[in-house]
């Protein structure tokens, strides 16, 4: 079966999520939003939680609006990573996900390391160690006696993908981020499970991106006005993975940043990076699409800015981004992956503390603190960028600028003159798009390889470029970023 495909890519976002409406074919590569909702945690008894159930609906709300213009081929789903449902034996939600800045995992990840040793930890996870992997969930999940009911661990996307179909799976992209996925092996690390004290039954069977997961159940063929059963496509679900897909890299030695809530710096390779080195940088080594690795880094990306926006009562970022290119360069830079920024809140008070406690001018005025979070992450960026390359043996010569932070011209061109290497931005919907393309490869409409969907990428969507001036010294100003212990939280 040839020919193009229309296909709905649900993209759900930690703060917003859209259900768009794409058409994939060897020639044609095009997306539609056809409905977007508000999305983010709510505060239930002192917790984080994610309210799923109405993320749920929304979905159904999107996918009517999707069959409304013309019958679909297919339906793929993506989120962020490490966040998850617990089910019973019946095959019926626990109870509401917590949301992983939920404080309840503090302490717990340096425990694991202090008992199974970071070394080995490393070597089977490959994972930057972050307080809110989903190893660490579960395992505050069961000091609290949360597990004892529990039969399943469905990550997001495989909670709503077994909502619609009634067929469960765990996506291997996805899978890679809980820290129970051994990286060289590429299956679930039932060994170390076991030594954590977790059941390994919790863990469903792995799916591989571009295989059907199911048909859409009667039921939901009826809730959202389908004329017949529609396959539910597993894609690469990891909103990272789905968005390297679409990363228009040619083989020129190239870095990519997926630029979003999170920030997510690194290369694609073949295999994993398990050194010393690459652990204590924070490097992690995730799956990608036919079995290539995502070595990457985080960083804490556009999150601070939205909640600074946030704080403002909804500002308009343009004329805050116009007001701050025309501010003095490099006047304030600080840690913005302290872990006083990681929490929803003030972030513009607690950006005036951090730039007050290491004697960097403190930002007063809105431009300021806009300026102040643009220049900080381009010096994270260069940093990241740098240390990549180092690490697996790469000298990038260009940087790829995908997702939402593609848009930001002022941060793309500092991030060009931190790095000191061209910056190539676009396209912006490239989980959305990454999404797609998996799905047309799946249903017989889109290029086979990898190599051939970022063709179809650069020729079906409008990239730019931004060249390094080589007017600032951001090594000196690099010089001025505390180590973390120097700084108050």
């Amino acid at each position: 079966m040839t020919g193009n495909r229309r296909v709905a890519a649900v993209d759900l976002g930690a703060t917003s999520g859209r259900v768009m409406v794409g058409t994939v074919g060897l020639e044609v590569l095009t997306l539609e939003e056809v409905h977007r909702f508000d999305n983010g945690p709510v505060e239930v008894d002192g917790a984080l939680r994610w309210d799923v159930r109405r993320m749920y609906g929304e979905v159904l709300t999107g996918l009517r609006a999707a069959l409304s213009g013309g019958p679909l081929h297919g339906i793929g789903i993506d989120s962020w990573a490490v966040d998850h449902g617990l089910l019973d034996e019946r095959g019926e939600l626990l109870a509401d996900p917590y949301c992983y800045r939920d404080g309840r995992t503090a302490g717990i990840a340096d425990r694991v390391a202090a008992e199974l040793g970071d070394a080995e930890l490393y070597r089977r996870q490959g994972l930057q160690r972050l307080p809110f992997n989903t190893v660490y969930q579960l395992l505050a999940s069961a000091e609290a006696g949360e597990l004892v009911d529990a039969r399943s661990m469905l990550l997001l996307p495989d909670l709503i993908g077994y909502w619609l179909t009634g067929v469960a799976g765990a996506e291997r992209t996805n899978a890679s981020t809980t820290g129970l996925y051994e990286v060289q092996r590429r299956e679930w690390d039932v060994e170390l499970a076991e030594a954590l004290g977790l059941s390994p039954r919790l863990l469903a069977p792995l799916r591989t991106p571009g295989t059907v997961l199911g048909d859409l159940l009667p039921e939901v063929v009826a809730q959202v006005g389908a004329a017949g059963p529609v396959p539910v496509v597993t894609v690469a679900s990891h909103d990272t993975a789905a968005a390297v897909i679409s990363t228009p890299l040619d083989g020129t030695p190239a870095a990519y940043l997926s630029s979003g809530t999170w920030s997510l710096v690194g290369l694609e390779l073949a295999e994993p990076v398990l050194t010393d080195a690459a652990r204590a940088a924070g490097f992690t080594n995730e799956a990608g699409l036919d079995d290539s690795v995502r070595f990457l880094t985080n960083v804490m990306g556009l999150w601070v800015l939205s909640q600074s926006l946030e704080a403002w009562g909804g500002e308009e970022l343009a004329p805050l981004l116009a007001d701050a290119a025309r501010l003095p360069a490099l006047r304030t830079v600080v840690d913005i992956d302290h872990p006083s920024l990681l929490p929803p809140g003030d972030m513009p008070q607690r950006l005036r503390a951090l730039a007050e406690a290491v004697g960097e001018p403190v930002p007063r005025t809105r431009p300021e603190t806009v300026r102040t979070i643009l220049d900080s992450l381009a010096l994270a960026y260069r940093s990241r960028v740098h240390a990549a390359g180092e690490l697996a043996g790469v000298t990038p010569e260009v940087l790829h600028v995908v997702g939402g932070g593609s848009r930001n011209h002022l941060l793309c061109q500092l991030t060009a003159d931190a790095c000191g290497i061209p910056v190539l931005a676009g396209p912006a919907e490239a989980s959305a798009l990454g999404n797609v393309l998996v799905q047309g490869r799946a249903l017989g409409g889109g290029p086979a390889d990898l190599a051939g969907m970022r063709d179809l990428v650069r020729r079906t969507h409008l990239l730019r470029r931004f060249d390094p001036t080589g007017n600032l010294d951001w090594k000196s100003a690099e010089t001025r970023l505390p180590t973390r212990d120097g700084v108050s939280t």
